[in-house]
């Protein structure tokens, strides 16, 4: 880059402003409040999740937390988008 660059005043064309989309600097923050939890795991469960966290180059915990984090988001956002029925309700249906 040797090379100098001369800016010259010259109309820029259409231009198209767009909304800001970047996410606010506290919104990076990607730690969680971690609770320590005792579980037991089968060895062919933990065997896969440390051969791809290897492949992948992080921690296998981190992956394990990573997709039950998934899992509980994903079933969250579901049961608040479902009408309230009751037990009564559930059972008539079936």
């Amino acid at each position: 880059m040797s090379k100098r660059i001369k800016y010259t005043n010259e109309p820029l064309g259409n231009v198209k402003v767009v909304p800001d989309f970047l996410p606010a600097p506290e919104d990076l923050i990607f730690r969680e409040e971690g609770v320590k939890v005792t579980i037991a795991l089968s060895k062919r469960s933990v065997d896969f999740f440390k051969r791809e966290a290897q492949k992948h180059h992080t921690q296998y915990q981190r992956m394990i937390r990573r997709l039950l984090d998934a899992y509980a988001a994903h079933h969250m956002r579901s049961l608040t988008r479902r009408p309230t029925r009751t037990r009564g309700e559930r059972q008539a249906k079936v």
